[in-house]
This record gives C-alpha cells, structure tokens and sequence, in this order.
C-alpha cells in the first residue's frame, strides 16, 4: 500500500467546500421525493389493488423506510438542509418519527460510530464483526428477515419499550396514516407500512450494513478504504434497496459532512484520480455484496462446483 494516494493528493481544498455546502432545493427535492414514492405506492396498491401492486407497493415503501432512516441519519449530521433548526426538524418529524427515532438520540449514538470506526470501541461493530460467515449462516439470518422473524422480534421490542413521552411521534404518525386511509375507504392498506417494515425493512437493512462495513478487507484499520466499502448500484437497486445515495458509504466516512446528494460527485472524482486504486473496497451491485459476505473458501467452492 505504499504507493496509495492520500486524500490531498485527489481533491482540493476548494472541491471539498464546493461539495460539503448544503443546498436547500436539493434537500427539499430528496424529501419530497421520498414521501411522494410513499404516496405513490400506496395509491398504486389502492387504485389497481392486486397482489402485484400490494406487493411492488410494500417493496417501495420498505425501501422508503430506510429512506426516510437516511434522510435522519443525513440531518443528524447537520448534513442536509443549510441551517440545523430546519435539520434538527425535518430529521425529527419527518423522517425520525415514522421509525419510532429520536433525531436527538441517533445523533449521539451515530457520532460514536464515526469517531471510533475501526477500533473494538465502535458502537455498531457488533452489527457485522462476524462477517465473513458461512453460507448456510448467511442463509439463516437472510431466511429470517424475510419471513419476518427479525421485524417481528423488532417490532415486540418497540412496543414493550413505549413510553408516551417519548414516542409519542411515533404514535401520531401511525393514527394520522390510519385516519388518512381511512378517509380515503383503504383501511386495508395501512396493513403494507406494516408488512413493510416487518418483511422488507429488515433485509435491505442487513443488506446494507453488509455491504457498509461487513465486507470490508480490515475493520481494525484507521484508514476508511480498509474498514468501509461502497457499493455501485443500479437503478432499481437506488430504488428498492439502496435509497439516497447512501451506498456510498465509505465517502460519507471520509467526509461525513458532505451531503448524501453530493456522495456520488465525490464518489466519482476520487475514482477518476485513483484514489481507490489497490484497495478492494468497492461492490458493484449487493448480489456481489452477498457474495463477498462469505467466507473466501465457500465462495472458491460454489463457484468451482
């Protein structure tokens, strides 16, 4: 590694202002755009109800969960709209509450994670430190998202810890859904956020935390090419699995104060200088990320077989 460029030497000092400025229209758009896939998944599902809507249409909303959890995570890092009030709001109501998550209490939490990732001291260590694993664990804990054993022990878990006081967001959304589609003659339909979040949530999420830092080559290095990865995606994937921009993880880990609309410019200039280069640290698609999620000699023998 001894001939890898350093950061300064693919990217100024006034490329990293350019990128690291917050634009209000861009943060609005990427707002309205989430909660409008929202709307538009339950209107397809209402409108031409069939199992193929009601199923496309939980698949989008799953995606727009975890959308809405960037939309968070991107506002607890004062990364989103120019001033931290509208931040601290918008990260709060509109895309905290729907989760059942504090804006407030992620902020401290998360902040751990980019200050001590790499170390045994990182927070969310526990999430990947085994991978890579067997296939037939790979398997196991893949299986159990997607029959919902993982949402449902989540979800158990939420409801046993409710407190008004503190997740009383949580229940004003899920009253105001309800009321919404009922109104409209859906009730039937709030079942989908449900389904959504027991069923699909949990699998894009592993998916992510995988391919963030489960299939990095060294999680105990302190430079972020060894310890965090990307993943290029296609655009479907963008849609149901990897929403806003967050597959670029490991330049939201270089500079965590670059807004997620811009991580794809940083993305692109960093690998045209070659910044990346001698670093296995980029997934092109999460069939590749599962597939580097087990072990090397598994891997060496599907394929051989």
């Amino acid at each position: 590694m001894s001939t890898s460029l350093k950061l300064s030497d693919c990217i100024s000092n006034d490329e990293l202002r350019e990128l690291r400025r917050p634009s209000n229209w861009r943060a609005t758009f990427s707002l309205t755009f989430n909660w409008v896939l929202i709307a538009g998944a339950f209107a397809l599902a209402i409108i031409w109800p069939n199992p193929i809507t009601i199923v496309l249409a939980i698949l989008i909303i799953g995606g727009r969960q975890l959308g809405l959890g960037i939309l968070n995570h991107d506002c607890a890092h004062g990364a989103f709209f120019t001033r931290r009030k509208i931040n601290d709001f918008v990260g709060h109501w509109l895309c905290g509450a729907p989760l059942n998550t504090s804006l407030y209490a992620y902020r401290d939490y998360h902040l751990k994670h980019h200050k001590y990732a790499g170390t045994k001291d990182d927070p969310d260590l526990w999430f990947v430190e085994k991978y890579p694993v067997s296939r037939d664990s790979l398997k196991r804990k893949l299986l159990r998202d997607i029959t919902g054993r993982t949402g449902f022990r989540d979800t158990l878990g939420k409801i046993k810890r409710f407190r008004l006081a503190d997740n009383y967001l949580w229940l004003m959304f899920h009253v105001s859904l309800f009321a919404i589609l009922t109104l409209v003659g859906a009730s039937w339909a709030y079942l989908m956020w449900w389904a959504a979040e027991i069923f699909v949530y949990p699998f894009i999420m592993r998916l992510r935390q995988i391919g963030e830092h489960g299939v990095a080559s060294s999680r105990s290095s302190s430079d972020p090419r060894e310890n965090t990865s990307t993943t290029l995606v296609s655009w479907w994937e963008a849609l149901l699995v990897a929403p806003n921009h967050v597959n670029y993880h490991l330049e939201h880990h270089q500079f965590a104060a670059v807004p997620g609309y811009h991580l794809s410019k940083l993305h692109k200039r960093l690998a045209e200088r070659g910044y990346y280069d001698g670093f296995d640290c980029i997934s092109n698609g999460y069939v590749d990320v599962l597939r580097r999620a087990v072990r090397p000699d598994e891997s060496r023998s599907a394929t051989q077989g």
